[in-house]
């Protein structure tokens, strides 16, 4: 039986929120003696002895009393670090209308594992929003204990896989209660993808799960109100939670040879499945990667839309119709590159050569080559790795065109 939202206590989330501000000190405490931390704090600054390394990290930490300060003072650094290290530039938009105090759920396609969230944080915080993020992450992607401990010390939430029907349903309504406390009572903005996990050939699509789980906690007040019909119920929850659309374009795809080598495994190897060393090779590889030029812009929030939707529909039709307007508003807002254009021409046969130069070809064409070069499938099928890592920079641009042909 579904529990009032108004009984909720925070002790309800233990299991899935970040750290609260009195565990932060302690978790910090035991990451420091974490071996498997050492390790790899060992990797990143080789020579380093340990105490040292500890002490500079006990002056950084100096000063965090929250998980926020923990991003702005810990993780912005390093971020930016990244964005110097592995992109061409971190470009931002947002409209006029956002409100920089207000909060949000940022609903986004995804690119990578890590740094989706990141990049955001740091991009809200420069551009002088008051609050940066909460994440939502999978469980799957918690492979060590310090991982965990790392990523819930970073405003992350964690979402549950590989439940059975029944765990799943009790999950979704925790976490969706969880979204609907953070937002409305925390005050604090939400990250999460529009789907579970990547779209590995990035054809990015608003999965109707990922509604319906929003709306699952909505508080009764705001769904049960005399005079609400079904659709109207599932507008009210959603209007409650703020959902603003943010499309994320990289340039390059650091994972892209990855996802490829999935597509042929799958093909080939019955019940082939990602192994944990798998998914942390992915992490690796998406953080350190080089992306070229990322570009983030938000698309207004949908609430006023939400108002335009005809309230005696059915439930399903009410997901179906703004799973469709998130996704124009994410496709309408692809930046696109010169290696979209040229990808989605050699796929599909058209002609968009104005859009990019004889140079620009050469360069995508060294490229692909490059991470073909890296796949480590045995008896690598050349043209199908091919054709799906062209895929993954065709879509963007066939679904920017859509979006645009669909608004016009």
């Amino acid at each position: 039986m579904r529990q009032a939202y108004t009984e909720m206590t925070p002790n309800e989330f233990n299991d899935i929120r970040p750290y609260n501000e009195d565990e932060m000190p302690v978790i910090f405490n035991e990451l420091l003696e974490d071996r498997q931390f050492n390790h790899v704090l060992k990797s990143l600054v080789p020579g380093m002895p340990k105490a040292l390394r500890n002490s500079t990290l006990r002056l950084l930490y100096r000063g965090v009393r929250t998980s926020q300060d923990f991003q702005i003072r810990i993780m912005k650094p390093i971020v930016r670090f990244i964005i110097w290290k592995c992109t061409k530039g971190l470009t931002f938009n947002y409209p006029g209308e956002l409100d920089k105090h207000g909060r949000y759920i940022f609903l986004s396609n995804h690119r990578d594992i890590v740094l989706d969230s990141a990049f955001l944080d740091v991009a809200l915080f420069e551009n002088g929003f008051d609050r940066t993020v909460e994440i939502g992450i999978g469980d799957n992607l918690l492979i060590y204990p310090w991982i965990k401990k790392l990523v819930r010390m970073n405003k992350a939430f964690t979402v549950r896989r590989g439940l059975t029907a029944h765990e799943m349903m009790r999950s979704s309504m925790l976490m969706s209660q969880y979204i609907h406390y953070a937002v409305n009572e925390k005050q604090e903005n939400i990250w999460i993808a529009q789907r579970e996990g990547r779209a590995k050939d990035s054809d990015d699509r608003t999965q109707d799960a990922v509604l319906k789980m929003f709306c699952l906690g909505a508080p009764p007040e705001v769904t049960k109100q005399d005079g609400i019909t079904a659709g109207g119920s599932v507008i009210e929850a959603l209007k409650h939670l703020h959902i603003a659309p943010l499309a994320i374009s990289y340039e390059y795809d650091p994972c892209d040879y990855l996802k490829a080598e999935e597509f042929q495994f799958k093909r080939d190897v019955q019940g082939w499945k990602k192994s944990k060393g798998d998914d942390l090779n992915n992490m690796k590889t998406g953080i350190f990667g080089k992306k070229g030029r990322v570009h983030y812009e938000v698309a207004p929030c949908i609430d006023p839309w939400l108002d335009t939707i005809d309230r005696t529909l059915p439930k399903k039709e009410v997901f179906r119709i703004v799973a469709e307007h998130i996704d124009r508003e994410i496709h309408s807002r692809y930046r696109l590159y010169p290696c979209n254009w040229i990808a989605m021409d050699e796929l599909d046969g058209t002609d968009h050569s104005q859009r990019y130069s004889n140079k620009d070809r050469q360069t995508f064409e060294k490229y692909i080559k490059g991470q073909l070069s890296k796949v480590r499938v045995p008896n690598p099928d050349i043209p199908f790795l091919r054709e799906r890592i062209l895929t993954m920079y065709a879509n963007p641009a066939r679904n920017y065109l859509a979006a645009k042909d669909n608004d016009a």
